[in-house]
């Protein structure tokens, strides 16, 4: 009796502490057992290219998936295992590892094909379930793969647009409640507590297709004629600092992430950096002009060829003797460069070089921009001197490179790059969070007078493209300006400047009389041949990519140019002869 009398004391215990003491927590155990929140995905908004062109869209797609605890037929694992060509010893693995659990995904985005051949199986559902899914769509392909980034399986942008304005694009998940049974099944779905999702922001790029095409094709000439082990180019409007074209090699198809190479990731217009070389001359005669150290009609003693700067000695590539300004930049002369290096002094040199933003992102709202590199005042000395206004020492992107010679194209205004023109909401109701960013408003900064400006693209860098360094750049149509620039490579093995590897640029716009489009291309390490010059290598391609450009924008043609043009390489050849 005592027995029976302490039982009933023990089970009436419990009966209270169930009742009264433990309720809450096991009638929440209850809820979160019945109760399931289902997130309702929001669809990613699409990317499109100035004229509306889709380049990157959604769509939706079925995905595979298991319920490990009820399945008993392994027969129904070979066969889908063989249809969707996963490895069954691994996939059963998986099931063994996951047997107590109510979900196990098998394949996620089924092709149509796949999907197909599944449902032509006699599969339990209760056992056996698709769920659908966005899928990220590229329907250019690998066109501007580098701009656009892509989206990984789970929705998540991965490099370029994709990635910086991924809190855009994305949206914001909506969710519902579903009552479900002791079997998981669901029994009701509770909609009066549903909150919509929120679809993502289509955003309107800058960039046009057409002329991306041509500059990807262009690319892949270089590739196949000079063998590098990169390229890169960038088309950018003058008025308005938009980016209207930007290519790199290597590069993938973004419908294939998985074939993708490791060296074929990077996007070298923006996170490769090198010494420009003699691409940067035109700045440096800029800011001498500018501080009125400097006259256009003077002329420098450029020494035959040969002049010691302390215990340096530096050459050119011929032997001249009085250039002018012009000249100096025309024939790429080092020498005479390097005297106005002197004039200018290092702080100067070095005002030159940051009021051009060199050492700094230029922002382009792409992620993986380097700074380049520019060295603090205090470690140049009298080598930099030298150096520097030959486009030595520092190191820039191509980025930095064009934006700072759209500066000198646009009247001595710098412009900061631009990606993104508009941005499209699609949802008819108002945000639950802030505002998101607004596409970025033109900025201009004054750089150096627009006398000074023009006078450089007019002259000088017109006069390179017609009797100078890049006369392979010439344009019958158009009157075109331009900058070459061989950047000497360091050797690894002995961190002298190496040379048999070069850095090949070339940096043109036009008409000169009223620049509209600028066009730079960059060759790292071309294998192929003799001599790298940028005139020779990049050159050519630049010059058809901003031609072709002009063309398709229906630039109408310089006809003043086109006679005076004909009539000038007419008599380069009969000088050549």
């Amino acid at each position: 009796m005592i027995l029976v009398v302490l039982a009933w004391i023990v089970i009436s215990g419990r009966l209270i502490y169930l009742q009264y003491i433990g309720h809450r927590q096991f009638a929440s155990v209850v809820v979160r057992q019945q109760v399931y929140k289902e997130k309702i995905p929001a669809r990613p908004g699409d990317l499109l290219d100035r004229n509306g062109r889709l380049l990157a869209t959604t769509i939706v797609t079925s995905s595979l998936f298991v319920i490990p605890q009820r399945l008993e037929n392994q027969n129904d694992v070979a066969q889908i295992c063989k249809l969707l060509d996963l490895d069954e010893t691994h996939f059963l693995n998986r099931l063994k590892q996951n047997r107590n659990k109510l979900f196990l995904w098998v394949k996620r985005r089924l092709t149509d094909q796949e999907l197909q051949d599944i449902r032509s199986l006699s599969l339990s559902d209760d056992v056996w379930g698709f769920r659908q899914e966005y899928r990220r769509k590229y329907p250019q392909g690998a066109l501007a793969a580098h701009v656009l980034g892509l989206r990984d399986i789970d929705g998540k942008g991965q490099g370029g647009i994709e990635e910086a304005f991924d809190h855009m694009i994305c949206g914001q998940d909506g969710y519902r409640f579903q009552i479900r049974d002791a079997h998981g099944r669901v029994i009701e779905v509770r909609n009066d507590s549903r909150v919509a999702a929120r679809n993502g922001e289509s955003l309107v790029t800058t960039l046009d297709s057409i002329i991306q095409l041509y500059t990807e094709r262009q690319l892949q000439a270089i590739v196949k004629e000079w063998q590098p082990k990169s390229a890169c180019a960038i088309v950018m409007g003058v008025k308005t600092g938009e980016v209207l074209a930007m290519a790199s090699v290597p590069t993938f198809d973004l419908n294939h992430p998985e074939n993708i190479s490791e060296s074929a990731w990077k996007n070298t217009a923006i996170a490769s950096i090198y010494e420009p070389g003699s691409t940067l001359k035109p700045f440096i005669v800029a800011a001498a002009l500018e501080k009125g150290i400097l006259e256009k009609e003077e002329e420098f003693d450029c020494e035959n060829g040969e002049y010691r700067m302390s215990k340096r000695v530096l050459h050119d590539h011929h032997s001249y003797g009085m250039l002018s300004v012009t000249d100096i930049l025309v024939k790429s002369s080092n020498i005479g460069m390097a005297k106005i290096g002197e004039r200018l002094t290092n702080p100067g040199l070095f005002e030159a070089v940051k009021a051009f933003s060199f050492g700094q992102k230029t922002g382009i709202q792409l992620p993986g921009e380097l700074n380049g590199i520019v060295r603090p005042l205090k470690e140049w000395n009298i080598y930099s001197t030298g150096s520097i206004p030959m486009g030595q020492e520092i190191a820039v992107t191509p980025i930095q490179l064009i934006s700072a010679h759209v500066a000198l194209a646009n009247q001595g205004k710098l412009l900061s790059p631009r990606l993104i023109r508009d941005q499209i909401d699609h949802n008819h109701f108002p945000r639950s969070d802030e505002e998101p960013e607004q596409v970025r408003p033109l900025v201009s900064t004054p750089i150096v007078s627009s006398e000074v400006a023009d006078w450089l693209v007019r002259v000088p860098m017109l006069e390179t493209v017609r009797r100078g360094t890049g006369r392979k750049a010439m344009l019958e149509e158009y009157a075109v300006f331009g900058k070459t620039g061989t950047a000497q490579k360091p050797d690894p093995k002995t961190g002298k400047y190496s040379s048999q590897l070069h850095v090949s640029s070339f940096i043109c716009g036009a008409p000169a009389h009223d620049p509209q489009i600028l066009v730079l291309v960059v060759v790292n390490e071309p294998s192929v041949g003799p001599n790298h010059y940028g005139g020779t290598i990049a050159g050519p391609p630049a010059a058809e990519i901003l031609k072709q450009t002009l063309i398709y924008l229906r630039v109408p043609f310089d006809r003043n140019y086109r006679q005076h043009g004909k009539q000038a390489a007419g008599g380069l050849r009969n000088m050549l002869r």
